[in-house]
C-alpha cells in the first residue's frame, strides 16, 4: 500500500533551504565565542510591494549584496545597515503571483552566517476577499471531490493559494493564476481530476473547461496530482499567497474527543497540528481553550450530491455554525448556495 507523507512547510512563508555558517568572517574567534556563536534564523520572507521583498530575521543582520541572486533575474538594492527586518528593493516589479527564487547569505554582528534559498511570490495588491463556500468529501466517479470559493469583492486571483491542509502542513495546494474576477463570481477547485484533455484551467473563459462537474459560469481549476479529500477528517485553508495572510479556513470531522486517547481525538498528529494552526491564526473559533473535534463541521450526512456549504449569503463567522449539509441533489457548485438543510 502506498503511503503519502504530508508535505510540511514546503515553499511556505518560511524557507525552502537554510544553511547555517558558524562564524563567517570573524577577525577574533575569542570575541565571537564570548559574544555569540549561533547563526541567525530567517523567520519569514514575503513580497511587501511590487518592488520590495521583506526578510525578517530573529536578530539584526546584514545581507551580503554580492551574494544575493534572484531567478528569474531582477536587479536588487540591499541596505547595509544591520537590522532584523531587511527590505530589499527591486529595480523591476515582480509579476504578481509569479514564483521567484532568492538565494543569498546573511550574517549577524558576530560574523555568524546563514545561507538561504527561498521562494517569493510576486506581490498582488488586488487579491479579492474570498471564502471557502462549499465542498464535498464523499465524491463519486462522476462527482469527484470539489471545493468552491465565493468571490466577495473585485480583484485578481494571482498567487492566492488553496491548501488541502494548512500553510505549514499540507498534502496538496493550488496557487491560482492571474485571472480577473468580480464580486459574485465562484471558483471551483476540482480535487480529483481524471487527467483528460478537457480539464483546462480557465484563464479567460469560464466556459472553457470540460470534465466532471465543470461549470459553464464559474472559474474551473484542476488540482495537479490531486487524489481527493479525506472523507471525514480534514482542514481546508485559503491564503492570499503561499507567503501571505490567511483568508479563510474550515475544519470538518466526524470524530469526538473520545475517539482515541491521543491527539485530543483528532486521529493524527497532522490533523491536530493543522487545527491548532488555524485556531492560532484566528481563522477558526472554538468553544474551549483547546480545539476539539466537536468544534468542527460534522460531514457525516454528506454525499456526492449533498454538499457541505455556507448559506446563500456566504455568512462567515469562522465557526461550525456557518455550515450545513444540503438535501439530496442540493449541491450548487458554481452558483449561489442552497439554504435547504438535509434532515435524516
Amino acid at each position: 500500500m502506498a503511503v503519502r507523507i504530508p508535505r510540511r512547510c514546503l515553499e511556505s512563508a518560511l524557507l525552502a533551504i537554510l544553511v547555517p555558517f558558524g562564524c563567517a568572517p570573524v577577525a577574533d574567534i575569542r570575541t565571537a565565542v564570548v559574544g555569540d556563536v549561533r547563526p541567525p534564523e530567517l523567520i519569514s520572507v514575503t513580497a511587501a510591494a511590487p518592488t520590495k521583498v521583506r526578510f525578517t530575521f530573529d536578530e539584526p543582520v546584514i545581507v551580503d549584496a554580492k551574494r544575493l541572486f534572484v531567478s528569474p533575474v531582477v536587479g536588487t538594492e540591499v541596505p547595509q545597515e544591520a537590522a532584523p527586518t531587511v527590505d530589499i528593493d527591486l529595480t523591476l516589479p515582480l509579476d504578481r503571483g509569479k514564483r521567484y527564487q532568492f538565494e543569498g547569505f546573511a550574517a549577524d554582528r558576530w560574523g555568524n552566517g546563514l545561507g538561504f534559498i527561498v521562494p517569493v511570490y510576486g506581490f498582488n495588491p488586488e487579491v479579492p476577499r474570498m471564502v471557502i463556500n462549499e465542498f464535498i468529501t464523499e465524491g463519486a466517479d462522476k462527482h469527484p471531490d470539489i471545493i468552491e470559493l465565493a468571490v466577495l469583492s473585485d480583484g485578481n486571483l494571482a498567487g492566492a493559494c488553496l491548501y488541502v491542509g494548512t500553510p505549514q502542513n499540507w498534502e496538496f495546494r493550488l496557487v491560482l493564476p492571474e485571472v480577473t474576477v468580480r464580486s459574485g463570481d465562484f471558483v471551483l477547485i476540482h480535487c480529483k481530476p481524471q487527467g483528460i484533455s478537457a480539464e483546462i484551467d480557465e484563464l479567460s473563459d469560464p466556459a472553457g473547461s470540460g470534465g466532471y462537474d465543470a461549470s459553464p459560469v464559474a472559474w474551473d481549476f484542476w488540482l495537479p496530482e490531486g487524489t481527493g479529500l479525506s472523507a471525514t477528517n480534514g482542514v481546508l485553508a485559503l491564503a492570499s499567497s503561499p507567503d501571505g495572510t490567511l483568508l479563510d479556513a474550515v475544519v470538518y470531522s466526524n470524530r469526538t474527543s473520545e475517539s482515541d486517547d491521543r491527539y485530543r481525538g483528532f486521529g493524527s498528529t497532522d490533523m491536530m497540528e493543522r487545527v491548532d494552526e488555524i485556531v492560532a491564526r484566528g481563522a477558526w473559533v472554538i468553544a474551549g481553550e483547546q480545539a476539539r473535534p466537536e468544534d468542527a463541521v460534522d460531514p457525516t450526512a454528506s454525499t456526492p450530491t449533498r454538499s457541505i456549504c455556507r448559506n446563500s449569503n456566504s455568512t462567515d463567522t469562522d465557526a461550525k455554525q456557518d455550515w450545513h449539509i444540503t438535501p439530496t441533489s442540493g449541491a450548487t457548485f458554481g452558483t449561489t448556495n442552497s439554504d435547504g438543510v438535509y434532515v435524516q
